[in-house]
């Protein structure tokens, strides 16, 4: 578990000047399994950090724990209205929305996460809509069949995670394949699309049970994110890059016009982070502390996720003089935001507020530009394609 030091620490030089204590810990490397298995490998601060990002962790489930005493175990339900209701809400439903806000974005425990996630998100409603065999039915009926789906998924299931205990193994893969699988013939638009597989394995190492994370899969694509992101052109991804670029220049100028003087590419770092939902990127924990925010907010998160990642390291990209720095710092920074306190604050108190109905006007205003690029796109293929076999014959 946490701060449990490697065997294979690095040894130490000594000079005849003593280098000061943070420098000497930060040359001792150390590896460490988190919160969901995931081996982490850093320096002692980082060990520190996971310490008391652990701790946190506890004072947020006695927090919970107290609400649940004395409001009920599911309280935070009588919290999920449309707006068509507020003027007639109880008082106390109000309190409860404003409290269970606060709460989430300050993490759910890990121990409350399948049930909170489960509930607010809507998979639970949408579960409750096919019979209680739905799932295994559905894996029954499609077990040995063969699609370009199916093969994809059989190429990328040693690739997702390697090394993890439980997901790198013959009953990991299996699990995760079911799930993908599954879903790819419940949705043939969607089918499947790289990067889901990295998605639906930490939301099986969430929700513990391949027919919850199959629910909690389904309700992300068709409910929670944007329409078409996963789709065969990813237009919805193109969108929202786009999307993301212009909310850059708007919240962070200063950053944005240095790297337009690099030509530095935006979707070189954020097609990740919005396919993968920052699975790749992020450590585990920071992850789900992003999707507990996500599942009960919606995909402007994700946005206000991106930014803060430009926005904590503004000072640092002003200084990068080529792209590959930029790619550098961007990644380094990530991969080591061991605290999720440190990213959401960010996220939430620096990048402004952004509503979901100020992002859905972005996206409509960006679809046009995309489609466009993607049918020339798919015309200079074609065209492409339709010389190739002409030299042919």
């Amino acid at each position: 578990m946490y701060g449990t030091q490697s065997q294979r620490d690095l040894s130490l030089e000594l000079p005849i000047s003593r280098p000061s204590i943070h420098a000497r810990r930060a040359k001792i490397t150390v590896k460490f399994q988190d919160l969901y298995g995931f081996t982490v490998e850093g320096n002692v601060d980082d060990a520190n950090i996971l310490n008391e990002v652990r701790e946190k962790v506890r004072q947020q489930g006695r927090a919970w724990w107290a609400l649940e005493a004395s409001k009920g175990a599911n309280w935070y339900l009588q919290t999920h209205v449309s707006s068509a209701l507020k003027s007639s809400l109880k008082f106390s439903n109000l309190v409860n929305a404003i409290t269970l806000k606060k709460l989430i974005r300050k993490g759910i425990p890990p121990v409350l996460r399948p049930k909170v996630w489960f509930s607010l998100s809507g998979a639970a409603k949408k579960k409750s809509t096919v019979p209680d065999s739905y799932y295994n039915d559905l894996i029954i009926a499609v077990e040995g069949k063969v699609t370009p789906a199916t093969k994809q998924i059989d190429h990328d299931l040693p690739r997702t995670f390697p090394g993890h205990p439980w997901l790198d193994t013959p009953e990991g893969h299996a699990s995760l394949r079911r799930v993908l699988v599954g879903y790819s013939f419940r949705d043939s638009d969607v089918g499947y699309c790289q990067g889901l597989n990295y998605v639906a394995a930490l939301l099986l190492l969430v929700m513990k049970t391949e027919e919850d994370a199959f629910w909690m899969l389904a309700v992300l694509l068709e409910n929670v994110l944007v329409n078409d992101c996963y789709s065969n052109n990813l237009s919805g991804c193109h969108v929202e890059q786009r999307v993301f670029k212009d909310l850059l220049k708007k919240k962070c100028p200063s950053v944005y016009a240095h790297l337009e003087t690099l030509e530095f590419d935006v979707s070189l770092v954020a097609t990740e982070w919005f396919l993968c939902l920052f699975s790749k990127s992020l450590p585990s924990e920071t992850t789900l502390r992003v999707w507990d925010v996500l599942f009960y907010e919606g995909a402007k998160v994700l946005f206000n996720v991106a930014l803060a990642i430009f926005k904590m390291k503004e000072e640092e990209l002003l200084m990068t003089q080529y792209v590959g720095d930029v790619i550098n710092v961007v990644q380094n920074t990530s991969h080591h935001l061991f605290d999720p306190d440190d990213l959401l604050t960010v996220a939430f108190d620096k990048i402004g507020f952004m509503t979901s109905t100020n992002i859905s006007k972005e996206r409509k205003k960006q679809e046009p530009a995309v489609m466009a690029e993607l049918d020339q796109r798919l015309r200079r293929l074609n065209s492409s394609n339709t010389n190739v076999d002409s030299g042919l014959t």
